[in-house]
């Protein structure tokens, strides 16, 4: 099985791209959520009500669809550690946006794919071609436009960068977990074991959400639920170093996002990063020519 599906994903990197395009311009409206609520609510328990509701939401579509066979049987060691990745990633994340712009966390996130590619590299023996190392640039250096350093960097900053470090981790795990398991299995699995995860904290800052702000704390864990299971199933189609760069594309939501939402004014320098993540993605989107089809990786995306 696992043959069948690795050549399944060398077959159609392209579908990975456009599943993990459209996750990864979802991800903003959490996150905009997400932040709007921590004015009132601990970051803490907002994310444990996001995987709550996201369980509520997968588990009897999972129960339905296989009939109380609700979470993968193969690698639950990989599983676990992503899911441990993940809601540890998220949960700095979430204490970022409390306290600082949209666009500086998400920037500061975003050392993330940079490390992923690394490590698909030595953890799970991906080609490096020069178009992936050239996006990778691109984006990266679109991030740090945005981000614009200045040797001041407040807490909240450095909270978003080590939830990047994890969510490198994450995107790792996350191929080497995909490659067997079914994306809504995987989901299953992921919102139950986070919610389990996050208990605690949610104990210590609960906090019972006014009518008023029920509405939210659903659209939460529902477009969470939605983000991720395009996100899972792309990394079916298409390897880790391929899709990493494209989550630079959260940064021109979460741009507009706080721009609509929270009054965020982007600055010259965030349009000029957003231009630079645009032609990241643009590059691998880009069909080159000439690619030895024999055993490689599909001409879709390889550069």
């Amino acid at each position: 099985m696992a043959t069948t599906v690795e050549s399944e994903a060398r077959a159609r990197p392209t579908l990975g791209i456009v599943l993990m395009a459209a996750a990864m311009l979802s991800i903003p409206l959490v996150d905009g959520i997400a932040k709007y609520l921590s004015a009132d609510y601990s970051p803490l328990f907002i994310a444990w009500a996001r995987y709550a509701v996201a369980s509520a939401v997968v588990l009897p579509v999972a129960a339905i669809r296989y009939k109380g066979e609700i979470f993968p049987a193969e690698r639950r060691a990989s599983h676990m550690l992503r899911t441990v990745f993940l809601v540890t990633g998220m949960t700095l994340y979430f204490l970022s946006i409390a306290t600082v712009p949209l666009a500086t966390a998400v920037s500061a996130y975003f050392v993330g794919p940079v490390i992923a590619v690394a490590l698909a590299a030595m953890v799970l023996k991906e080609r490096l071609t020069q178009r992936k190392i050239a996006s990778l640039a691109l984006g990266f250096t679109g991030a740090i436009v945005i981000l614009r350093p200045d040797g001041d960097i407040e807490p909240g900053t450095l909270l978003a960068l080590g939830a990047g470090l994890l969510f490198a981790l994450y995107l790792i795990a996350t191929r080497q977990a995909s490659l067997v398991s079914d994306p809504v299995k995987t989901l299953a699995f992921q919102s139950v074991v986070g919610m389990v995860l996050l208990t605690p904290q949610a104990i210590l800052t609960w906090a019972t959400p006014a009518w008023d702000a029920v509405m939210f704390f659903l659209a939460l864990g529902a477009l969470s639920a939605f983000s991720h299971v395009l996100s899972i199933a792309a990394f079916r189609f298409a390897e880790a170093s391929t899709l990493s760069p494209l989550v630079y594309l959260e940064l021109l939501g979460s741009a507009a996002i706080g721009y609509l939402v929270f009054k965020d004014i982007p600055q010259g320098s965030t349009i000029a990063g957003a231009v630079l993540i645009v032609t990241a993605g643009l590059i691998l989107l880009k069909r080159p020519t000439g690619v030895d089809q024999s055993g490689r990786e599909n001409a879709d995306v390889a550069g």
